[in-house]
């Protein structure tokens, strides 16, 4: 039994899209499931502290440690300027 080419390029492009077909619905009932079981946690915002003066010390140095350690260099070369909280 010989096939014609059309017949096999129809056959193998149908295919791959019923199996690109099927991996959508597969991930879309994947989703839905996991939307249906998913516990819904109460959102509940930290309060801020306030930073009193020795805690921004505290923080400049931590900070200033950290860059320090990472650039390999000495904690005196470095100067922070600035500080904002993202």
């Amino acid at each position: 039994m010989d096939y014609s080419n059309l017949f096999v390029v129809l056959m193998g492009v149908g295919t791959v899209f019923v199996g690109l077909i099927c991996i959508i619905l597969l991930v879309s009932l994947m989703s839905w499931l996991c939307r249906k079981t998913e516990k819904a946690a109460p959102v509940v915002a930290a309060p801020v502290p306030q930073r009193a003066a020795a805690n921004s010390q505290e923080l400049i140095a931590a900070i200033s440690t950290a860059i320090a350690e990472e650039l390999s260099t000495d904690v005196s070369a470095i100067r922070i300027t600035s500080i904002k909280r993202l």
